[in-house]
């Protein structure tokens, strides 16, 4: 029985809406976009959030980034206007790392520098980063082809070296990278392996720190043995310009540690911090956290969520406001009709629920042709403007609950007009 009078309920609803068609296509178009809206806000967000994350995530959540900076004040001028410069990260902090630190899996000194790779007569500019085989573990590096970095390369300071795909493609074209030699400054390296482009968890161009010259883009990166970095390159930087020249000595550009678990990293950062403050009487480094900086863009992402989900439920306020308006007018045009369901015994509750099924009705269409919309707009966003959308079950059901709660609460006023309208003065109405 129930059954019965509910599909004649809005069978009634629908015949009644389908008889204003351009008036009921108006009011819903409120709702669809109000839905579309918030669905494509959250889902903006969400892409952002998520991209952001990964990248802070790939550096590492148990991870601990000693960098050295260059402090501003850090010049001696000579009487030949030659500029010393000595600062930075050294072998001696990883040293101090490894023999205080005990609840450390993995200690990574980074060397890296700009020069200048040729293959045959093919020129192309690179960055070299001079590190140990464990540096894999510290970052989301993949060996392509071949294999990385070797202990007995780094105790042999062998003339090898693992090149990325990006500088594979600029100088070896055709050719088979695998065994062929590159020259550095003077020396030839023999490719051991390929790697693919992402530099332990940075993308491409982010910018380098430490000494050397960071400017220009870079065509690919070469990872070679510390120790063949130290004996082959040196730690001196010699520039000249017109007003004389500059040396820098800079010996590492990063340490990575990576600890045991997320409970010791702020602990280890701490005593890192302490070491450094001790042995750097001037500020010429900086330490970075990974996990407190995805903490915090877990932070941000809740509050930009917030953010865009309330600026695009004002749409579907708008279309509410809209529905109420819509259905207020619906009231003024049936009030003799009405009169007519009063007078044949119809009672004050089934006008109330005539009138908020037909408003549930236009907000449950709307919602669902804008949750249809919403689904396709992010993903034209991903394909036209190469934006990451990410598209929740979460922002689906609470766009489309809120369409069906915007109906309710805007719907209820009308229907409790309509209810309230007088039998007798609802026959005489005109």
């Amino acid at each position: 029985m129930q059954v019965f009078r509910a599909k004649r309920i809005i069978k009634l609803g629908l015949k009644s809406l389908w008889m204003h068609r351009l008036r009921s296509v108006l009011t819903t178009m409120g709702i669809v976009f109000g839905v579309c809206s918030v669905i494509g806000m959250l889902a903006i967000g969400e892409g952002a959030s998520r991209e952001a994350q990964a990248t802070i995530a790939r550096l590492g959540s148990t991870n601990i980034i000693i960098k050295t900076v260059k402090p501003p004040d850090d010049m001696k001028a000579s009487g030949n206007n030659t500029i010393m410069s000595e600062y930075g990260l050294t072998y001696a902090d990883a040293e101090r790392f490894y023999e205080s630190l005990t609840n450390t899996e993995v200690i990574v000194p980074i060397r890296r520098l700009n020069q200048d790779a040729w293959y045959r007569n093919r020129k192309a500019a690179v960055e070299v980063i001079g590190t140990v085989p464990w540096y894999t573990s510290i970052s989301s590096l993949n060996v392509k082809y071949g294999r990385f970095l070797a202990s007995n390369d780094l105790s042999y300071q062998q003339g090898i070296c693992a090149i990325d795909e990006r500088l594979m493609d600029a100088i070896f074209k055709m050719d088979n990278p695998l065994g062929q030699t590159i020259k550095l400054a003077g020396d030839y390296y023999t490719v051991v392996g390929i790697v693919d482009s992402r530099q332990g968890g940075k993308t491409d161009n982010e910018a380098r720190t430490g000494g050397g010259d960071a400017g220009g883009a870079s065509s690919g990166t070469v990872y070679i043995p510390l120790t063949a970095v130290k004996s082959r390159f040196g730690e001196l930087n010699v520039s000249f310009g017109t007003s004389g020249g500059k040396v820098e000595k800079v010996e590492l550009q990063e340490i990575t540690v990576k600890v045991k678990s997320m409970e010791d990293v702020l602990p280890t950062r701490d005593m890192i911090a302490a070491q450094m403050e001790q042995f750097h009487k001037k500020k010429d480094y900086d330490i970075q956290v990974p996990l407190e900086q995805l903490r915090e863009a877990q932070r941000t992402k809740r509050i930009y969520s917030i953010v865009l989900g309330s600026i695009a439920a004002i749409s579907l306020l708008v279309g509410g406001i809209g529905i109420m308006n819509i259905m207020l007018a619906t009231v003024s045009e049936r009030t003799r009709e009405i009169g007519i369901r009063r007078a044949l015994g119809a009672k004050r509750k089934d006008i109330i629920t005539q009138f908020i099924t037909e408003t549930i009705l236009l907000t449950s269409i709307g919602g669902i042709l804008g949750v249809v919309l919403g689904v396709i707009i992010p993903k034209l966003v991903t394909y036209f403007f190469s934006m990451p959308t990410v598209v929740t079950g979460l922002s689906l059901t609470v766009a489309f609950g809120v369409s069906a709660v915007v109906g309710i609460v805007f719907g209820s006023y009308p229907a409790w007009r309509a209810a309230n309208v007088h039998p007798i003065e609802s026959l005489r109405h005109e």
